[in-house]
């Protein structure tokens, strides 16, 4: 069979002709693929405690950090080895491979100053953190192959999303923390449960995840991949049944009674709201309207709490905290400004916690390392501009505009909490998964035939 229009390779057709002239279709049936490994760490990162480690090992004994780093190691012998590696250009990878450059040297220069063993084995660990990181971001951007392997993925994190997010709110109604129950054969506890913090009228949950803000941004992350679905599943029932999980991760949002949830919330909607017809303008309002009366009549003082957040900035305790160790911070800066302290080496208890992952990346890896994870965000953001710009279809186009959301929560969060963090693997691997798919979707829709069917060749 040969390959005769141009509506045949646009619509992913892998024109790699073999004996008989026949071609190979990238939409093939494999049992195990990128998309698949990428679900179950998704799976194992989201609905797992994070508090439940591999036994022996530290944070990043995580089930689904200990598959990330898997997934590192997979890419790495896929890349020694022709017949499997991805072909074609990836600006994704030059993007991480400067970060991670960044992140090397100052993890060297960090020994050269010398550090007490604390700092050494956070530097150590972080070092691992970044490779699971790596793991993920290029198996998505490298090995995803089509759209609809891409869309598989962003459906189980969005019901494995709206399973934390239902778990947070039965959390909030009933005062109960129910992730004491999910405790996993062969995993151990590694930190204490979180429990409730009490703030204003109401309380604030973490769901599965190591603390409230985490939830929160987290959930908001994943939020316009569930309105996506809502707006462009393939059925009506599966349309519904996404616009009830937009719903239930929307209030888990508003539940965890964080400001950083709330502005990300904000940056998806300004994101999103050029892509959609006033229709859909009309009917998220209507929506957003009813979520918030809801909320109010469950529990009377948590709308008035959330819009408590923002008032009174200057007399906020909360924000006060934060911006007091600003001087320290800058003189522990000037110390060391272009390559930082060493990787991963600001670790309370030895030193104060800033609540604000740019000083933290400043402190640790100085200016070139805070340009550097700029750079991966930016790049992330470009490229997904590119294929929205390319993309004919609606659904294409809302989908990258989803994705470019992603990238500018990321780079908003992290000066409101320690978003890079250990501590913080299930929004960590997220950010991860968003960023290579920055980079997959536009591989997809590159004119260059030979870069957007780029796929594994087994028959080489």
């Amino acid at each position: 069979m040969t390959i005769a229009t141009e509506e045949y390779i646009s619509a992913d057709l892998e024109p790699s002709y073999v004996s008989g002239k026949t071609y190979v279709t990238r939409r093939r049936v494999t049992r195990i693929d990128a998309a698949v490994m990428l679900s179950i760490t998704i799976f194992l990162i989201t609905v797992i405690p994070a508090r439940l480690i591999v036994p022996g090992m530290t944070d990043v004994g995580r089930p689904g950090l200990v598959l990330a780093l898997g997934l590192f190691l997979w890419w790495v012998l896929a890349r020694f080895t022709p017949s499997l590696s991805m072909t074609g250009p990836q600006p994704m990878r030059w993007a991480l491979m400067i970060f991670l450059v960044s992140a090397l040297i100052s993890y060297a220069i960090g020994f050269m100053r010398g550090l007490t063993t604390i700092e050494s084995n956070g530097a150590d660990r972080m070092m691992l953190y970044l490779a699971a990181f790596s793991g993920v971001l290029l198996t998505a951007a490298d090995g995803v192959p089509n759209w609809i392997r891409m869309r598989g993925v962003l459906k189980v994190l969005v019901a494995c999303a709206a399973v934390v997010a239902l778990i947070g709110l039965l959390q909030y109604v009933t005062k109960v923390d129910y992730t004491l129950y999910l405790n996993i054969p062969g995993l151990q506890v590694k930190n204490p449960e979180v429990g409730f913090e009490v703030r204003g009228s109401g309380i604030r949950v973490a769901s599965t995840t190591t603390h409230y803000i985490e939830l929160a941004a987290f959930l908001a992350m994943v939020l316009p991949f569930a309105i996506h679905f809502a707006m462009f599943a393939g059925t009506p029932q599966r349309r519904r049944t996404s616009a009830v999980f937009s719903v239930i991760i929307a209030a888990g949002v508003m539940v965890t009674l964080s400001r950083t949830g709330i502005i990300a919330v904000g940056i998806v909607f300004v994101s999103l709201f050029p892509v959609w017809k006033w229709r859909t303008r009309f009917n998220i309002g209507v929506m957003a309207i009813g979520l918030i009366a809801g909320l109010g009549a469950v529990s009377s003082g948590l709308v008035r709490t959330i819009f408590g957040l923002f008032d009174n900035a200057d007399q906020n305790s909360s924000i006060n905290a934060r911006t007091e160790r600003y001087p320290m911070a800058f003189h522990y800066i000037s110390q060391r400004p272009w390559f930082g302290r060493g990787t991963g080496t600001w670790i309370p208890p030895q030193y104060q916690v800033m609540d604000n992952q740019w000083l933290i990346t400043l402190l640790s890896t100085g200016y070139v390392g805070a340009a550097t994870i700029s750079l991966l965000h930016i790049t992330g953001i470009w490229l997904a501009a590119l294929a929205l710009r390319r993309s004919t279809e609606r659904a294409d186009r809302h989908l990258c505009a989803a994705l470019i959301s992603t990238q500018l929560i990321a780079l908003a969060v992290s000066a409101t909490f320690d978003s890079m963090s250990l501590s913080y693997g299930t929004y960590v691997m997220t950010l991860a998964l968003m960023c290579g798919l920055c980079g997959t979707v536009w591989r997809l829709t590159h004119p260059a035939r030979t870069i957007r069917t780029s796929t594994t060749r087994w028959f080489l």
